[in-house]
């Protein structure tokens, strides 16, 4: 049996440190991509425990899902701009809050909230620097006439995606005066904005301006955003497989495949059922630039698996879906457990479990 294990007391403690962090603002669990691999309803659930009841998906899939489980008055959030029909009209259904990043969104969800005699609710997505979506923060006349031509559309909320460059924030805080600017005319127009936010999980980890009304949180609650020093977050995800095979190669015998590494004495060596292929060793994409490359490489030079209480050093690359540890010095048999830390958004093969 492999296992991907999700540490319901971690994300406890990163919730709480989460709730300090946005202080009165309110908080959005993003839910995108299974909740990072953590399960989308089972983390929704113990997220609702600890008292967050917004949350914010991609697909209406996610928001079907939640609805199914019995989140039933929970404010959910589309984050991402559509035209097509039929998720439009699924959305609604579903008592979603839309997102309108563009023009061509805004008419088709006012004509179907017409169509039915309806009011949809939505917010207004504006493009900062992501360049993912959303209207460009050069043009408020094209926001503005969100405002002013969409009679069944109740805009509630505005947001951007502050981008988690430059750890000093600097460039967040040029895009937040951005952001800021478009806010300000809706304002000056004579139009309420309703819930205005920018902050992501690194954007709200890092950056304390960055707050406002609202968050929006998902990886932080697994720690693994981009991470300081002394932040309080705890990492999730654990993997778990079972020793396949343990044998003795001797000096000098090659393992690996493209890149061979040979022993350099007699070594004992286990056989672990998981590899990249099940998310071991994959990282997220993090900073560019030497200093980073180089610590990436370090990390990738230092690999280690534990068996019982001891660390077993891992030989070579990591295979697809087999890898090789050094158990010389570590009283282990085949069957015993061996533990990894994985990302649980790139995990696969292995079972879920909360624990």
């Amino acid at each position: 049996m492999k296992t991907l294990v999700i540490e319901k007391e971690a994300i406890r403690r990163n919730a709480a440190v989460i709730k300090e962090k946005a202080g009165s603002a309110a908080i959005y669990a993003v839910l995108t991509g299974d909740a990072c691999g953590a399960g989308l309803v089972d983390l929704a659930k113990l997220l609702r425990e600890e008292g967050i009841g917004r949350f914010a998906v991609s697909e209406p899939e996610e928001a079907r899902q939640l609805r199914k489980a019995g989140f039933v008055d929970e404010e959910i959030l589309m984050l991402r701009s559509t035209t097509d029909r039929e998720e439009l009209e699924e959305l609604i259904d579903l008592n979603v809050v839309c997102t309108i990043g563009s023009h061509d969104t805004g008419v088709a969800l006012n004509g179907l909230a017409e169509a039915r005699s309806t009011v949809v609710e939505a917010h207004i997505q504006v493009d900062t620097g992501m360049g993912y979506g959303g209207f460009l923060a050069t043009e408020p006349e094209k926001v503005l006439s969100m405002y002013r031509y969409l009679p069944n559309v109740a805009l509630s909320g505005i947001y951007t995606q502050i981008h988690a460059a430059g750890k000093k924030g600097r460039e967040a805080a040029e895009q937040l005066a951005i952001f800021q600017q478009v806010v300000e005319a809706v304002h000056a127009a004579g139009f309420e904005t309703g819930t205005v936010h920018a902050a992501g999980s690194s954007a709200l980890m890092n950056y304390e301006f960055a707050r406002l009304d609202a968050v929006r949180v998902g990886s932080a609650f697994l720690g693994r955003c981009r991470r300081s020093r002394g932040d309080r977050l705890t990492t999730v995800g654990t993997g778990e497989a079972a020793i396949e095979e343990i044998r003795w190669l001797p000096k000098g015998h090659t393992v690996g495949n493209s890149a061979l590494v040979k022993l350099k004495k007699p070594t004992r060596v286990a056989v672990v059922p998981v590899g990249y292929q099940n998310g071991l060793g994959v990282e997220r994409p993090r900073e560019t630039g030497l200093l980073s490359f180089l610590s990436a490489w370090r990390r990738s030079r230092r690999r280690y698996l534990r068996i019982g209480e001891q660390k077993a050093r891992v030989i070579g690359q990591i295979g697809a879906i087999e890898t090789l540890v050094d158990v010389t010095n570590i009283k282990c048999a085949p069957g015993d457990i061996a533990v990894f830390q994985v990302d649980p958004l790139y995990a696969k093969g292995l079972k879920r479990v909360y624990r």
